[in-house]
């Protein structure tokens, strides 16, 4: 039987992993848009649109670049996650 203990240690694991993937992708959308919002601000254009494609041709190079790290840390937990699944059954 699972216990609660062994179910925090899962979610704060699961928690830790999403965030660990998820922040270098923030941090280039971050900085395009901070650029972005720069560049808009001296040259005086305040059209709103302006920052989304930037922003998705940025996010989508910094999922090439960081996709090969961000599979193999979500397969890491996968795969950590299914050895010790007898643990949890008994």
């Amino acid at each position: 039987m699972i216990t609660e203990g062994q179910v925090l240690d899962i979610a704060s694991d699961a928690i830790y992993t999403i965030i660990t993937v998820a922040v270098p992708l923030l941090l280039v959308s971050l900085i395009v848009g901070l650029i972005i919002s720069i560049f808009q601000t001296v040259t005086s254009i305040q059209e709103q649109t302006l920052t989304f494609v930037p922003k998705i041709i940025a996010v989508f190079l910094g999922m090439i670049l960081f996709g090969p790290w961000i599979l193999t840390t979500l397969t890491e937990y996968i795969t950590r996650l299914w050895n010790n699944f007898s643990l949890y059954l008994t």
